[in-house]
């Protein structure tokens, strides 16, 4: 059985969540790091878009910047999201493409099992929902993104706790004849959270998703090296927050 690391929950702003996973990518590569799992939160909030998608097409950066919320470029594709602080709980899984199915579908199923278990241990029905997301009650409460380059997979993905609807429509681009209450209904109609289901915690959360994850592979409880969190501040400066990365200039 192989061996994963698994760092318990802490929180960071939006750019070295970034910069630790792509770290965590490459030292896994190597071989200097074992195969990792690690839960972590935004402070302050922030905005994270796909790989592929145009900054100004889908973040409001005006209303983002008086908001005090970062917006950073993730490694992975999929749409722009939100990330409260204090609001979900996020999670990166990070291996061998060999631990996975090779089958991308099948491999987001089986990682995402991880999550529907430690819902179903919260006493939620949840269900993965192809491609890539799981639900409650027929509503959105994870989503996730995979990529998967020089035979190491990233998975990252967030189960959120709370969140703010009305804000989300605030910063993120939205054509006009979307920006109405109308708008606001529609996506709590498909949207749904922890705290608004349950009488969990944020801390039941964590623990239910710690032991989801450790059900069936070799857990080490460990925390980051001193090496990695200096490559992540190194790649926080020269990428993350760079206008070249973000805006793809």
């Amino acid at each position: 059985m192989q061996a994963y690391r698994m760092i318990p929950f802490q929180m960071f702003d939006a750019f070295t969540n970034m910069a630790l996973d792509e770290v965590i990518v490459e030292r896994v590569r190597s071989g200097d790091s074992l195969p990792t799992i690690r839960f972590y939160g935004w402070q302050p909030s922030a905005i994270s878009i796909g790989i592929f998608q145009g900054i100004h097409n889908e973040v409001n950066l005006d209303k983002a910047k008086a908001a005090g919320v970062d917006v950073v470029r993730r490694q992975t594709g999929g749409g722009a999201v939100y990330h409260a602080a204090g609001g979900e709980i996020t999670y990166s899984i990070i291996g061998s493409v060999n631990l996975f199915p090779a089958n991308i579908l099948k491999s987001y199923e089986v990682i995402c099992g991880d999550i529907v278990f430690a819902l179903k241990n919260l006493g939620l029905e949840a269900h993965f929902a192809p491609i890539n997301d799981i639900l409650v009650q027929e509503q959105k409460i994870s989503g996730s993104a995979q990529t998967r380059r020089n035979g190491i997979l990233l998975q990252h993905g967030t189960v959120l706790y709370q969140t703010d609807i009305e804000k989300i429509e605030h910063l993120l681009n939205v054509s006009q004849e979307k920006t109405s209450d109308k708008l606001i209904k529609s996506v709590k109609k498909r949207v749904t959270w922890i705290q608004e289901l349950c009488g969990a915690s944020l801390d039941d959360l964590k623990l239910a998703l710690e032991q989801s994850f450790s059900r069936e592979r070799w857990i080490e409880i460990g925390g980051y090296t001193t090496q990695e969190i200096e490559q992540a501040g190194k790649l926080v400066k020269e990428k993350y927050t760079t206008n070249a990365w973000n805006y793809r200039l």
